[in-house]
Protein backbone atom coordinates (compact mmCIF):
# COMPACT_ATOMS: atom_id res chain seq x y z
CA UNK A 1 0.00 0.00 0.00
CA UNK A 2 1.43 3.33 -1.05
CA UNK A 3 0.45 6.98 -1.02
CA UNK A 4 -0.94 8.21 -4.28
CA UNK A 5 -1.60 11.71 -5.50
CA UNK A 6 -2.30 14.63 -3.20
CA UNK A 7 -6.01 14.75 -4.05
CA UNK A 8 -8.22 15.32 -1.04
CA UNK A 9 -10.68 12.69 0.13
CA UNK A 10 -14.23 13.89 -0.54
CA UNK A 11 -16.31 11.82 1.87
CA UNK A 12 -18.85 13.62 4.07
CA UNK A 13 -18.79 13.29 7.84
CA UNK A 14 -22.43 12.73 8.78
CA UNK A 15 -23.66 14.16 12.04
CA UNK A 16 -20.51 16.06 13.01
CA UNK A 17 -20.96 17.60 16.44
CA UNK A 18 -20.10 21.28 16.76
CA UNK A 19 -18.58 20.85 20.20
CA UNK A 20 -15.12 19.29 20.45
CA UNK A 21 -15.07 17.22 23.63
CA UNK A 22 -11.74 16.53 25.36
CA UNK A 23 -12.20 13.64 27.77
CA UNK A 24 -9.70 12.40 30.33
CA UNK A 25 -8.25 8.92 30.33
CA UNK A 26 -6.99 6.50 27.74
CA UNK A 27 -8.10 4.43 24.84
CA UNK A 28 -5.63 1.61 25.34
CA UNK A 29 -5.76 -0.72 22.40
CA UNK A 30 -9.02 1.10 21.79
CA UNK A 31 -10.44 0.54 25.27
CA UNK A 32 -12.33 3.58 26.50
CA UNK A 33 -11.06 5.52 29.46
CA UNK A 34 -12.54 5.68 32.95
CA UNK A 35 -15.19 8.02 34.24
CA UNK A 36 -14.15 11.41 35.55
CA UNK A 37 -12.07 11.06 38.70
CA UNK A 38 -11.15 7.40 38.21
CA UNK A 39 -7.65 6.20 37.45
CA UNK A 40 -7.14 5.14 33.82
CA UNK A 41 -6.17 1.49 33.60
CA UNK A 42 -3.87 0.59 30.69
CA UNK A 43 -4.76 -2.71 29.08
CA UNK A 44 -3.11 -4.97 26.59
CA UNK A 45 -4.27 -4.38 23.05
CA UNK A 46 -6.43 -7.01 21.42
CA UNK A 47 -4.53 -6.40 18.19
CA UNK A 48 -1.83 -9.06 18.54
CA UNK A 49 -1.56 -11.00 15.27
CA UNK A 50 -0.71 -14.67 15.48
CA UNK A 51 1.92 -15.58 12.85
CA UNK A 52 0.28 -18.98 12.43
CA UNK A 53 -2.84 -17.40 10.91
CA UNK A 54 -1.32 -14.49 9.00
CA UNK A 55 1.12 -14.17 6.16
CA UNK A 56 3.87 -11.73 5.42
CA UNK A 57 4.13 -10.06 2.00
CA UNK A 58 7.91 -9.75 2.02
CA UNK A 59 8.02 -6.46 3.94
CA UNK A 60 10.79 -6.65 6.53
CA UNK A 61 12.69 -3.36 6.51
CA UNK A 62 12.53 -1.13 9.59
CA UNK A 63 12.89 1.83 7.24
CA UNK A 64 9.86 0.71 5.25
CA UNK A 65 7.88 0.25 8.45
CA UNK A 66 8.75 3.80 9.56
CA UNK A 67 7.81 5.15 6.13
CA UNK A 68 4.47 3.33 6.25
CA UNK A 69 3.66 4.75 9.70
CA UNK A 70 4.46 8.26 8.45
CA UNK A 71 2.41 7.74 5.28
CA UNK A 72 -0.55 6.34 7.23
CA UNK A 73 -0.46 9.35 9.57
CA UNK A 74 -0.28 11.82 6.69
CA UNK A 75 -3.18 10.22 4.83
CA UNK A 76 -5.30 10.00 7.99
CA UNK A 77 -4.70 13.68 8.78
CA UNK A 78 -5.56 14.71 5.23
CA UNK A 79 -8.67 12.53 5.21
CA UNK A 80 -10.11 13.69 8.51
CA UNK A 81 -9.26 17.33 7.80
CA UNK A 82 -11.36 17.07 4.62
CA UNK A 83 -14.28 15.48 6.50
CA UNK A 84 -14.30 18.19 9.16
CA UNK A 85 -13.89 20.94 6.58
CA UNK A 86 -16.85 19.61 4.56
CA UNK A 87 -18.98 19.97 7.70
CA UNK A 88 -17.74 23.50 8.38
CA UNK A 89 -15.62 22.52 11.36
CA UNK A 90 -11.97 23.07 12.16
CA UNK A 91 -9.89 19.92 12.38
CA UNK A 92 -7.35 19.39 15.13
CA UNK A 93 -4.90 16.55 14.31
CA UNK A 94 -3.86 14.02 16.93
CA UNK A 95 -0.93 15.76 18.62
CA UNK A 96 1.74 13.14 18.09
CA UNK A 97 2.60 9.53 17.30
CA UNK A 98 4.93 8.05 19.92
CA UNK A 99 6.96 4.86 19.44
CA UNK A 100 8.24 3.16 22.57
CA UNK A 101 10.49 0.21 23.32
CA UNK A 102 10.07 -0.60 27.01
CA UNK A 103 7.14 -1.10 29.37
CA UNK A 104 6.58 2.12 31.30
CA UNK A 105 8.58 4.27 28.89
CA UNK A 106 5.37 6.12 27.95
CA UNK A 107 2.49 6.90 30.32
CA UNK A 108 -1.16 7.74 29.74
CA UNK A 109 -2.95 9.65 32.45
CA UNK A 110 -0.16 8.78 34.88
CA UNK A 111 -0.35 5.05 34.10
CA UNK A 112 2.58 3.35 32.33
CA UNK A 113 1.83 1.63 29.05
CA UNK A 114 2.74 -2.07 28.83
CA UNK A 115 4.58 -3.91 26.09
CA UNK A 116 2.77 -5.41 23.09
CA UNK A 117 0.33 -2.58 22.68
CA UNK A 118 -0.93 0.17 20.41
CA UNK A 119 -3.03 2.87 22.05
CA UNK A 120 -4.78 6.16 21.69
CA UNK A 121 -4.46 8.21 24.88
CA UNK A 122 -7.10 10.92 25.12
CA UNK A 123 -5.32 12.56 28.06
CA UNK A 124 -2.42 13.93 26.07
CA UNK A 125 -4.08 13.30 22.69
CA UNK A 126 -1.46 10.95 21.28
CA UNK A 127 -1.09 7.52 19.72
CA UNK A 128 1.65 5.29 21.11
CA UNK A 129 2.84 1.91 19.93
CA UNK A 130 5.37 -0.70 21.02
CA UNK A 131 7.92 -0.69 18.22
CA UNK A 132 8.97 -4.36 18.52
CA UNK A 133 5.37 -5.59 18.62
CA UNK A 134 4.27 -3.35 15.74
CA UNK A 135 7.21 -4.31 13.53
CA UNK A 136 6.49 -8.00 14.22
CA UNK A 137 2.88 -7.48 13.11
CA UNK A 138 4.15 -5.61 10.01
CA UNK A 139 6.41 -8.53 9.14
CA UNK A 140 3.82 -11.22 9.87
CA UNK A 141 0.85 -9.65 8.14
CA UNK A 142 2.20 -7.05 5.72
CA UNK A 143 2.27 -3.29 5.24
CA UNK A 144 -1.50 -2.91 4.86
CA UNK A 145 -1.92 -3.85 8.51
CA UNK A 146 0.12 -0.78 9.55
CA UNK A 147 -2.37 1.48 7.75
CA UNK A 148 -5.27 -0.32 9.44
CA UNK A 149 -3.66 -0.14 12.90
CA UNK A 150 -2.92 3.58 12.64
CA UNK A 151 -6.38 4.19 11.17
CA UNK A 152 -8.10 2.35 14.03
CA UNK A 153 -6.26 4.29 16.74
CA UNK A 154 -6.74 7.57 14.87
CA UNK A 155 -10.46 6.81 14.75
CA UNK A 156 -10.48 6.79 18.55
CA UNK A 157 -9.05 10.30 18.45
CA UNK A 158 -11.88 11.33 16.11
CA UNK A 159 -14.45 9.75 18.45
CA UNK A 160 -13.10 11.95 21.26
CA UNK A 161 -13.31 15.03 19.04
CA UNK A 162 -16.93 14.22 18.20
CA UNK A 163 -17.85 13.46 21.80
CA UNK A 164 -18.80 9.85 20.96
CA UNK A 165 -18.94 7.60 24.00
CA UNK A 166 -20.64 4.23 24.32
CA UNK A 167 -21.59 2.16 27.34
CA UNK A 168 -19.62 -0.87 26.13
CA UNK A 169 -16.13 -0.96 24.69
CA UNK A 170 -17.14 -3.31 21.88
CA UNK A 171 -19.37 -0.56 20.47
CA UNK A 172 -16.48 1.91 20.52
CA UNK A 173 -14.14 -0.64 18.95
CA UNK A 174 -16.36 -1.81 16.12
CA UNK A 175 -17.15 1.78 15.20
CA UNK A 176 -13.40 2.54 15.12
CA UNK A 177 -12.93 -0.46 12.80
CA UNK A 178 -15.65 0.92 10.52
CA UNK A 179 -14.06 4.39 10.57
CA UNK A 180 -10.66 2.88 9.76
CA UNK A 181 -12.25 1.07 6.84
CA UNK A 182 -13.86 4.31 5.62
CA UNK A 183 -10.58 6.23 5.83
CA UNK A 184 -8.82 3.54 3.80
CA UNK A 185 -11.59 2.88 1.27
CA UNK A 186 -12.20 6.56 0.61
CA UNK A 187 -8.46 7.22 0.33
CA UNK A 188 -8.11 4.44 -2.25
CA UNK A 189 -11.10 5.77 -4.21
CA UNK A 190 -9.65 9.31 -4.17
CA UNK A 191 -6.23 7.93 -5.16
CA UNK A 192 -4.59 9.25 -2.03
CA UNK A 193 -3.60 5.61 -1.51
CA UNK A 194 -2.87 2.86 -4.00
CA UNK A 195 -3.53 -0.77 -3.07
CA UNK A 196 -0.76 -3.23 -3.73
CA UNK A 197 -1.32 -6.83 -4.72
CA UNK A 198 -2.67 -8.75 -1.74
CA UNK A 199 -3.48 -5.71 0.42
CA UNK A 200 -7.17 -6.57 0.74
CA UNK A 201 -6.21 -10.08 1.80
CA UNK A 202 -3.85 -8.58 4.38
CA UNK A 203 -6.72 -6.56 5.83
CA UNK A 204 -8.86 -9.70 6.07
CA UNK A 205 -6.12 -11.84 7.53
CA UNK A 206 -5.03 -9.17 9.98
CA UNK A 207 -8.60 -8.62 11.19
CA UNK A 208 -9.11 -12.38 11.51
CA UNK A 209 -6.03 -12.50 13.74
CA UNK A 210 -7.10 -9.75 16.16
CA UNK A 211 -10.64 -10.83 17.00
CA UNK A 212 -11.79 -11.76 20.48
CA UNK A 213 -12.42 -15.33 21.52
CA UNK A 214 -15.89 -16.22 20.17
CA UNK A 215 -16.95 -17.22 23.69
CA UNK A 216 -16.16 -13.82 25.21
CA UNK A 217 -19.34 -11.95 26.20
CA UNK A 218 -19.96 -8.94 24.01
CA UNK A 219 -20.45 -6.77 27.09
CA UNK A 220 -17.10 -7.75 28.66
CA UNK A 221 -14.87 -4.83 29.60
CA UNK A 222 -12.27 -4.36 26.89
CA UNK A 223 -14.10 -6.47 24.29
CA UNK A 224 -13.22 -5.56 20.70
CA UNK A 225 -15.44 -8.00 18.79
CA UNK A 226 -14.94 -11.39 17.18
CA UNK A 227 -12.95 -11.76 13.99
CA UNK A 228 -16.21 -11.89 12.04
CA UNK A 229 -17.60 -8.76 13.71
CA UNK A 230 -14.39 -6.78 13.22
CA UNK A 231 -14.06 -7.83 9.60
CA UNK A 232 -17.69 -6.98 8.87
CA UNK A 233 -17.38 -3.56 10.51
CA UNK A 234 -14.15 -2.71 8.72
CA UNK A 235 -15.37 -3.68 5.26
CA UNK A 236 -18.74 -2.01 5.80
CA UNK A 237 -16.82 1.24 6.23
CA UNK A 238 -14.38 0.39 3.45
CA UNK A 239 -17.17 -0.17 0.93
CA UNK A 240 -19.81 2.35 2.09
CA UNK A 241 -17.70 5.11 3.73
CA UNK A 242 -18.56 6.95 6.94
CA UNK A 243 -22.31 6.80 6.37
CA UNK A 244 -22.08 3.15 7.45
CA UNK A 245 -20.41 3.94 10.79
CA UNK A 246 -23.32 5.36 12.82
CA UNK A 247 -21.71 8.76 13.38
CA UNK A 248 -24.92 10.72 13.01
Amino acid sequence: MRMGSARRSRGLLAGLLAAVVATAGCFVGGVSGPSQGEEPAPRRSAAAPDPSVTRADGTTSIEEFADDVADAQAVAERYWAAQFRSSGQQFRPVRRIVPYQRAGEVSCGGQPLPRNNAVYCSQGDFIAYDVAWSVAAFRQVGDAFVFYLLGHEYAHGIQVRLGIRYDFTIQQELQADCMAGAYLGDSVRSRALTLGEGDLDEFREGLAAVGDDPDQPWFAEGAHGTAEQRTESFFRGYERSLSACDLG
